[in-house]
This record gives structure tokens, sequence and C-alpha cells, in this order.
């Protein structure tokens, strides 16, 4: 989510109008029902990690160990096996 001005997208009235409520303090106005965007969906995050996930999965299954695999992605022992129960869930 990145900021934009105000006053590059709304008119002065209702910038006046807002500052009644809130002076120069930060504002979060959700999305409308219905156009909402899933955590990583519009960065490719999501879409990224998933990747990761199926090719830990695949190095383990080819036997690469935890150690390993936690050594190489630099994550917990605990995370390689959480991503290797999901995988292993869908496969």
């Amino acid at each position: 989510m990145k900021y934009v001005k105000a006053k590059n997208v709304l008119p002065q009235n209702i910038i006046e109008t807002i500052q009644n409520y809130i002076d120069g303090e930060y504002l979060y106005i959700p999305r409308k029902e219905g156009n909402e965007r899933a955590w990583g969906e519009k960065s490719g995050a999501r879409k990224n990690l998933k990747a990761r996930n199926i090719e830990i999965y695949k190095k383990f299954t080819y036997g690469l160990s935890v150690d390993e695999l936690c050594k190489e992605y630099y994550l917990s022992e605990s995370s390689i096996r959480r991503i290797i129960r999901s995988e292993k869930s869908v496969s």
C-alpha cells in the first residue's frame, strides 16, 4: 500500500471536512466491499513464497535434510517442517 497525498486526489472542501476530525494524522481508507485483495496479490509475494515452498519440498523429497534446507533458505527448523507438511498434504 502506498500513500497518496489528499490534495492530489480530493477536492479542497472534503479535505477541510476531514481536517475537522483528524488534522495532520494518517488516515486509512479501506477498499470498497468486493474490491478487496488477498495479502501479496498485488506485489506477487504470495506467488513467490508458494514457488519457494514447492522448491523446498522438492529438495526435501530428493534427499536434502531439514538442517540443510534451514541453512540454504535461512529459515527455522519449524518453518521448514511446516512447509514440508503443507506441501505434502497438497501433493
